[in-house]
């Protein structure tokens, strides 16, 4: 696409300024997008505890929503972010919001070496961010 005429009058292959800001708006709304989707799978990784085999209605609703939810945010993600990245950091939130949520009603015992295991799963998905 050729760039409106600059100082000289001439035309240049440069792309328009927004263009970049807009690369820039749509992987940070996929991260947005991903790290919430990653939130729901520790949503639906739950109801799906709770609701007996899927034989309690609100459990069992709140697991097929948030499911659907989730899988549809990591499948928006996956569209800018590359698929590797995308689906290690939705599990790794997920599995690590899940467990700590289990610890925290009481369904999952604590222990410090899960605390420290939890703690390293963390920092190796801020760690794919940061490099990605």
């Amino acid at each position: 696409m050729l760039a409106p005429p600059r100082r000289g009058g001439h035309l240049t292959r440069e792309p328009y300024q927004d263009s970049d800001k807009t690369a820039v708006e749509d992987m940070a709304m996929s991260w947005f997008v991903l790290v919430l989707s990653g939130v729901l799978e520790a949503v639906w990784a739950t109801a799906l505890g709770r609701s007996d085999g899927l034989t309690r209605p609100v459990p069992t609703a709140t697991f097929v929503v948030a499911l659907v939810l989730s899988m549809g945010g990591l499948g928006y993600a996956m569209r800018t972010l590359p698929v590797g990245t995308s689906y290690a950091v939705w599990v790794g939130i997920g599995a690590t919001l899940t467990v700590l949520v289990a610890m925290t009603t009481g369904a999952e015992s604590f222990s410090v070496a899960k605390a420290l295991l939890l703690t390293g799963l963390v920092g190796c998905i801020v760690g794919l961010k940061l490099v990605h």
